[in-house]
């Protein structure tokens, strides 16, 4: 099942949603349209149970190249219109706290606001050609993405701010040693290394898989003591659901688990 939109490809490969970007030109810079259509092909992925994964990638040699600066130059907006900002926080937003895992297939440039947007995902696969970084000091762009307030926590103050200040970009095995990229494999292979990843994925269970992304990510806004009382409180939860206990059924009968996630 696919879906050609005008700034997106959408389609079903088994259980995991691909969005593609396809502002090929643009490099994929992301425009008011592209925010919209993202947003609605996640809400619509995150609704569909038939969904177990969504990758987002890029077409061309981009992954994105952030906001679209020309739109945010001339942009001009009716009395209570969002503006690409607020749909940048709302996009964002449903691939931070959705309730399933979201996989940044990096194919190329990621800057500014979209090494912004790889910092939503849960996981990072990159082509080995791929490169990262911030690129608003280039521009006199404050980011409001994450780009100063999230990217210390991933790869550690020093480095968060070298690429801060410089603009420059840096490898996808750089990313990786920092701690940011999960894996980097050959620019050819990237979409099949995904979707292999993606397919094992869906053998999990979603219940499971939605409570370890909720209480990981909460981990990092509280202390140890909290997120420890967290984590029981979602496991005496979990405890009494249909996928623990079918895990544990197939366990102890020796078959494959059939999980509904609830």
């Amino acid at each position: 099942m696919s879906e050609a939109k005008q700034t997106l490809f959408v389609e079903r490969v088994a259980k995991t949603e691909w969005i593609t970007f396809q502002r090929t030109e643009q490099l994929n810079a992301m425009s008011t349209q592209m925010l919209r259509e993202m947003a609605a092909a996640l809400e619509s992925a995150l609704a569909d149970d038939g969904v177990r994964t969504i990758v987002l990638t890029g077409s061309g040699r981009a992954f994105c190249a952030g906001a679209d600066l020309k739109e945010v130059a001339g942009a001009k907006h009716a009395p209570g219109e969002p503006d690409l900002l607020d749909l940048v926080d709302h996009t964002f937003g449903l691939m931070r706290h959705g309730p399933k895992p979201v996989i940044a297939a990096v194919n190329g440039l990621a800057m500014a606001g979209g090494l912004e947007m790889v910092m939503a995902c849960d996981l990072v696969f990159a082509a080995e050609s791929a490169q990262l970084g911030d690129a608003h000091s280039n521009f006199g762009v404050f980011p409001g993405a994450g780009g100063a307030a999230i990217l210390p926590r991933r790869i550690g103050l020093n480095r968060a701010k070298y690429l801060l200040f410089s603009g420059e970009n840096v490898s996808a095995r750089d990313m990786m040693d920092w701690g940011l990229v999960n894996k980097v494999v050959a620019d050819e292979d990237l979409r099949q290394a995904v979707q292999a990843f993606t397919d094992r994925l869906a053998e999990k269970s979603p219940a499971v898989l939605r409570r370890m992304k909720t209480v990981s990510n909460r981990s990092l806004d509280v202390d140890e003591t909290a997120a420890l009382s967290e984590e029981m409180l979602n496991l005496r939860a979990h405890m009494r659901s249909w996928d623990m206990h079918e895990g544990l059924s197939a366990f102890n009968e020796k078959r494959k688990p059939q999980f509904r996630g609830y």
